[in-house]
């Protein structure tokens, strides 16, 4: 018997198109769990190791938003694919925001949506192979006030001591071992995430402004340049500078 290609997650409450993409992913060596909620979903999630998730955002119990903000308080890596009638511009930036990979609004050609699929975990798998930043020996990076330690991903300055997330720590390292250097955004994508795509671009952009909020302890007035700063050179990347009191 072969073997399977992965397996799925799929939350759908429309019964019929749930029963048709199970249906055909299992043909194709795929294997799903599907389930009409959120809720349920999420339960399983905690018990189950998947390869990636399929989700649709108007769900009873629990919508494909809140669900994914609590899968990825679990799993940071897995990818998440919306399957959604939901096509305007803010439901897709909220998507992006809270980390999907993918958005596909309804109604959708599966042949389509097999291809996205198999694009994803080609890339994820690649990732996994290939040699990882936080697979470098262990570092602590001495920034202004802030100390950055790459063995305990801890951000840590005298007035609060913060623990990163996996990719948090993994753009810090690079912009870190980088100081004053001009990085592009493409080599920043395929170092952390493995790819340069839109979708990966605009989870990229979520993570480093939480990453610049972190330098600004201590500081009530928000003209005033930060100490530490991830600055945006238009087009082009990004450069950390230290900037001196």
């Amino acid at each position: 018997m072969r073997e399977f290609r992965g397996k799925i997650l799929l939350a759908e409450d429309n019964k019929n198109l749930r029963t048709i993409l199970k249906d055909y992913l299992t043909t194709i060596r795929f294997n799903v769990d599907d389930f009409n909620n959120g809720l349920t979903a999420l339960q399983n999630f905690a018990q189950c190791k998947y390869d990636i998730c399929i989700l649709d955002i108007v769900m009873p119990g629990m919508n494909g938003l809140e669900l994914l903000q609590e899968i990825r308080k679990k799993d940071e890596e897995i990818p998440v694919i919306f399957l959604t009638v939901r096509g305007d511009k803010e439901d897709k930036i909220k998507a992006f925001q809270l980390g999907c990979d993918d958005y596909i609004t309804k109604p959708f050609n599966i042949e389509e949506l097999v291809l996205r699929i198999e694009a994803i975990l080609r890339r994820t798998r690649r990732s996994k192979i290939r040699k990882s930043p936080m697979s470098a020996t262990p570092q602590k990076f001495n920034l202004g006030d802030f100390v950055f330690d790459t063995d305990t991903h801890e951000l840590i300055h005298p007035l609060q001591r913060r623990v990163l997330t996996k990719k948090e720590t993994e753009l810090l390292r690079i912009f870190c071992e980088n100081k004053d250097k001009l990085i592009p955004r493409e080599y920043i994508l395929r170092q952390v995430w493995g790819t340069d795509d839109y979708a990966t671009s605009r989870s990229m952009d979520v993570f480093l402004t939480k990453l610049r909020s972190y330098f600004h302890i201590g500081q009530t007035d928000k003209d005033i340049k930060p100490a530490i700063e991830i600055k945006n050179i238009h087009g082009t990347g990004f450069i950390l500078k230290v900037n001196q009191p």
